[in-house]
């Protein structure tokens, strides 16, 4: 009998992801945090029609948070819309084997065929360590191997054992061991006084760099640094390459535009579709930039390092580093960041960190943030002195940005925490990787998945956008010719919230845009540049609300919530309305508030 359905498992941070995608050819998420595969994934395996179902990242089976229930429901056969499993791959790390006897006792006490995977096997030799994987097998009764998930080595055996015959007479002569007792969890004090285990040795490149990543005050200080860093990139390089990319795509318009006749058609191609697609599409470079040096810091063991430093400060309002990990992935989009929280057993916390969530700037404001800055904010080194021209204003201004949400969601967080969600918090703990060279391979999958997201979501969603905004922008029809701006539907909807907006210092086009953002943050600049026909709204929008206004606009929209995905995540999430509900309106009136006096404030200072 061949095994047709095949269960993924195992702790967080040893490759197992890496593995699935190794499996299966898909180009899942890979990250060193429990809860980012908080929903199964599944796939194919390669060349054949079986199934791969990647599990969340579990400790133990005792089911005390969102994470461990899905998994233990899965392989109780018990989850609904999934086959039961055949067979399990159960995933550990070489170099932390000893750490891993509970969980794998647990999963070979659910009888189903298993089959152990002791991954990192090239870092188990490189740090001098040794596991004998026949002798593993001896003691647990079930087929084990030395694998590299990440190098592809070790496969041939996983591959056997996956499409082999499992009748009694048909098992791996050399690492199927024989024998009736029950399966149970190794003891790795017999294996080491047997010769078949030897721990490796620290790391002593982790040791050293820990001593200042984790230092209370270096530590920090170092965050700060990366942050810098990565938005001094990408204003250095990202933002030109982006500019000279809308140059392009406008140019192409502009060639476009003289073939076509100059009818209606010509002017909802050019300026209703390509106009608001150049102008978007120029801030992928900076998305892309973002997301490399997550990922390179992901990849590289440091993240964890984050979570913990975040956790002494996210004490004090009443969370912990295991609510950081969902809120770090906030950085890339709000919706998995929210799924992310099931993987936190307290409710308190949990939901704290649901309402905290969107607070996080998503990649979708980045292009509008890159946008006011490169328009308002004037490229200049921060301060004078031969070290100013390291750090700029505009990095400055974006980093800026980002610590403004994250200062408002922990003051969020311990409103909550002190009324309406009243408890101690919950302990943190963490396995804290050894440092690793980021592997090219998981970077380049990362960009590439990053730019496919986006890329949709420019031809889907923006572009439709693009096109109701422009319709509405020249609606009705005069003698058969479209109406200009000002006495067309799109002016009508404008005037009615103009009265809302004139306190903040916005105009029209601005009110507009940040109705559509509702659907998709980053339409902003589409819309804009739909709006004022160019495909460099923020020259024209420099003229229209001045540096009070542009102000304004960055604290509002790092502070509201304006995206109905993630609305919509929160009531499932919560399994009620009552939550984004609140949640809405606390952020609109927070953000409304904060715009309204930063406006005020900067036209007192002559801005």
């Amino acid at each position: 009998m061949e095994f047709q359905t095949i269960g993924l498992i195992g702790p967080p941070n040893v490759g197992k992801s890496t593995l699935f995608n190794r499996l299966t050819g898909l180009r899942q998420k890979v990250s060193n945090y429990s809860g980012v595969t908080v929903e199964h994934r599944s796939g194919r395996l390669r060349g054949t029609s079986k199934t791969v179902i990647d599990l969340p990242g579990v400790w133990t089976l005792t089911p005390s948070s969102e994470d461990q229930k899905i998994a233990v429901t899965i392989l109780e056969g018990k989850q609904p819309h999934l086959p039961r499993l055949d067979a399990v791959l159960l995933v550990v790390d070489g170099t932390q084997f000893h750490k891993y006897s509970l969980l794998i006792g647990e999963v070979l006490a659910r009888k189903l065929p298993t089959m152990l995977l002791i991954n990192m096997a090239d870092e188990l030799e490189q740090r001098k360590g040794y596991i004998d994987p026949l002798a593993v097998a001896r003691e647990l009764h079930t087929p084990t191997t030395l694998i590299s998930a990440a190098r592809g080595t070790g496969m041939d055996a996983v591959h056997q054992w996956l499409k082999q015959d499992h009748s009694p007479a048909n098992v791996l002569p050399v690492l199927q061991a024989g024998g009736n007792a029950a399966p149970c969890a190794p003891n790795c004090g017999d294996l080491t006084a047997a010769g078949a285990y030897r721990r490796p040795q620290h790391s002593t490149l982790t040791r050293a760099v820990d001593r200042w990543a984790l230092h209370p005050v270096a530590g920090p200080i170092l965050c700060l640094i990366f942050l810098l860093f990565a938005f001094q990139v990408i204003f250095r390089v990202a933002y030109p390459a982006g500019q000279a990319l809308t140059n392009w795509l406008g140019d192409l318009g502009t060639r476009a535009g003289t073939i076509l006749p100059d009818t209606i058609l010509r002017a909802i191609v050019v300026d209703g579709i390509w106009n608001g697609i150049a102008s978007i599409l120029g801030f992928l470079p900076q998305i892309l930039c973002m997301f490399l040096v997550i990922t390179v810091l992901e990849d590289s063991g440091y993240m964890a390092r984050a979570a913990v430093i975040a956790d002494r400060t996210m004490g004090r309002v009443g969370l912990n580093g295991r609510s950081f990990l969902p809120l770090l992935s906030a950085y890339a989009c709000a919706v998995p960041a929210i799924m992310a929280t099931r993987a936190i057993p307290s409710k308190r916390d949990r939901i704290a960190t649901i309402l905290i969530a969107p607070f996080m700037t998503c990649s979708a404001r980045l292009p509008v943030y890159a946008l006011l800055i490169a328009a308002f904010i004037p490229a200049r080194p921060l301060f004078a002195g031969p070290l100013g021209g390291v750090v700029g204003l505009q990095a400055a201004t974006m980093m800026g940005l980002y610590l403004a949400g994250l200062l408002a969601a922990l003051v969020t967080a311990m409103l909550l925490r002190s009324t309406v969600m009243r408890g101690q918090a919950s302990a943190f703990a963490i396995e804290l990787p050894n440092y690793r060279m980021p592997r090219l391979r998981t970077i380049a999958l990362a960009i590439v998945d990053r730019s496919k997201v986006f890329l949709k979501q420019v031809a889907t969603v923006i572009l439709v956008l693009n096109l109701i905004v422009w319709f509405l922008a020249h609606l009705p029809l005069h003698n058969g010719q479209p109406s200009e701006v000002g006495s067309s539907i799109l002016a009508r909807i404008g005037s009615l919230i103009e009265p809302l907006l004139h306190p903040l210092g916005f105009n029209r086009p601005v009110g507009i845009s940040l109705l559509t953002a509702f659907v998709a943050r980053e339409s902003v600049v589409s819309t804009l540049s739909t709006l004022y026909n160019s495909v460099h709204p923020g020259d024209l929008l420099r003229a229209d609300i001045g540096m009070a206004g542009a102000l304004a606009l960055m604290i509002f929209f790092a502070l509201a919530m304006q995206c109905t995905a993630t609305l919509a995540v929160v009531r499932r999430e919560t399994n009620s309305w009552k939550w984004p509900i609140a949640q809405f309106g606390y952020m609109t009136v927070l953000a409304y508030v904060a715009a309204f006096v930063t406006y005020r404030v900067a036209l007192m200072l002559h801005l």
